[in-house]
Formats: structure tokens, sequence, C-alpha cells
């Protein structure tokens, strides 16, 4: 008989709550009382019946509608993404220290769910702004724990997290370097320059300045900020079939700019294949 999430959520929170901390005290989690985690200074956190928790203490709101995350969903669980899947989960063995992986910015849960189909080992948690990201991803609550947080505030204990997964995302550095173990690593994946390129051409066919991408302030920001180890350039074409086209339009915050006429050109004129070129960089604590 399957768990209920809740009851995923509870295990999980049980077994390892040592990692975390309370984000408006900063005081060590102490117990689980029912369905709530309780930290040192009394303030409780309730699981929810999909069994994650809402840490911020302030309303937070995210670009990314349930519609979008679906869509993603559905091209990351066909594969799009997937030999960025066997680069991270080879990263991820080859770190001396990663029996806890944290997906910053998790989305709608897909990249936890299949890295752990490969790691079975380790203990993955996702975290997102999103409320319908992490309600969707709850649907993984056996392969990993999912809240709704901030990269600015995360609930970890200093130095419990081994591996932070930073893709496509924002990044607090400062707070990155808090929660990582000492011998933990970031790796981050950030666009290059032809990522999704044909999508942004045909959004854009009328705006050539807005066909282009460069990675460049974010890559400099990351080799300021963190002691880089390596770095990797991974690129590749997925063929796009007229099944997945809606969703490959909708998957991407790069329709948001476009006007109803560039979104009607787009559907009108398909694209025979979606470049992936992303680079993945791995860092530690300078």
């Amino acid at each position: 008989m399957l768990k209920k999430k809740i009851d995923n959520g509870r295990d999980f929170l049980t077994a390892h709550l040592d990692l975390f901390q309370c984000p408006k005290c900063q005081a060590e989690f102490t117990a689980i009382k029912g369905n709530t985690m309780v930290c040192q200074n009394n303030h409780g956190f309730d699981l929810s019946k999909k069994g994650t928790i809402h840490f911020p203490n302030h309303h937070l709101t995210s670009d990314y509608d349930k519609e979008m995350l679906l869509s993603r969903r559905n091209m990351i669980q066909q594969g799009l993404y997937a030999p960025l899947e066997t680069k991270l989960t080879q990263l991820i063995e080859a770190s001396r220290q990663s029996e806890t992986i944290v997906d910053m910015g998790c989305g709608e849960g897909s990249f936890v769910e299949r890295l752990k189909a490969n790691l079975l080992e380790k203990n993955f948690i996702g975290f997102d702004l999103s409320k319908d990201g992490v309600q969707l991803a709850s649907d993984f609550s056996d392969q990993g724990f999912f809240f709704i947080g901030d990269v600015t505030q995360m609930p970890f204990q200093d130095q419990s997290i081994d591996v932070l997964l930073n893709i496509f995302s924002p990044s607090h550095y400062e707070e990155m370097k808090r929660v990582l173990s000492e011998e933990g690593v970031i790796i981050k994946v950030i666009p290059e320059s032809g990522y999704l390129k044909e999508m942004r051409e045909s959004f854009y066919h009328d705006n050539e300045d807005k066909q282009h991408y460069s990675n460049e302030q974010v890559y400099d920001k990351f080799k300021k900020d963190i002691q880089l180890v390596s770095e990797e350039r991974l690129t590749y074409t997925y063929p796009v079939f007229h099944k997945d086209y809606e969703d490959i339009l909708k998957m991407s915050p790069i329709h948001w700019g476009a006007s109803e006429e560039a979104k009607e050109y787009a559907r009108k004129h398909p694209f025979k294949e979606l470049t992936i070129d992303v680079k993945i960089l791995v860092g530690k604590k300078a």
C-alpha cells in the first residue's frame, strides 16, 4: 500500500531533522509533534496534506504558473535534458561528500525525481518560490522532500548540505556558502548563447536584439563569489515533434515578453529541433 504524501514528508523530516533550522529564529528544530516541526523556541511549521512545508515568513510570488510548469514537466520527462541529467549524475557521484543534495528552484520536481532514480542512496530535497511548483513536486514525495522556500533564507543548518544544485535558477552565494558543508560542492547550470535559440528566434522574429543571450554577468558573478573547480559546455539538439510543440512553446519564460501576434507567429511556424546549450559550473567555498 502506497504511503500518503504527508507520511512521506513526516518520515523524511523525522530522519533528517538535524539538517534544518528555524527560519524565524535560526534555532534548531527539536521535534516533530504530530505533523508540525517545532524548534527550540517553539515556532511551529505544519506539513500540508501533500507533505510539503511553507517556510518563508513573508508572502512569495512566482511567475511560474501551473500550465507552464506542466509543460516543462512533460518535456523533462520525455528526455529533453537527459544528457544534462547524465552529466549531473556523474558530477554528484564524483563529489567526495554527496549524501544530501538540494535542488534550489526545483520547479515541479522532475530533476529531483530523475536524478534520484540514478542515485537511489542519496537524500534529495527540492524547494521553490512557486506554490504551484511545490504542489506538483509532491507527486514525487517518495523520492524527495519538497518545500516552499527562498534562496536568500534557506531553512538549513550551517554546513549541512553536501551538494547544491542550481539549475537555471537564481543564486544567493553568501547563503549558499553558509549551508554548504566544508567538502560540499555547488553545481550551477546556466544557459549558453545557443540555449533554446529556435524559440527566441520564433517569438522575437521581428526583434533581433531579443534573439540573443549572453551569460557573461552570471558567469562572472559565480567566479567572483565561488571558487571555480571546473566548467563544461554541453550542446546538443532535441527533435521537436508536432505533439510536443505546444508544451515546447510554453515551457520557458522566453515567451513572457512576446506579443500575442508573436506567439501566434510561433505557433504557425513550428521549428523541427531545439538547441540545448548550457554551461555546467562546479564550485566550492572560496
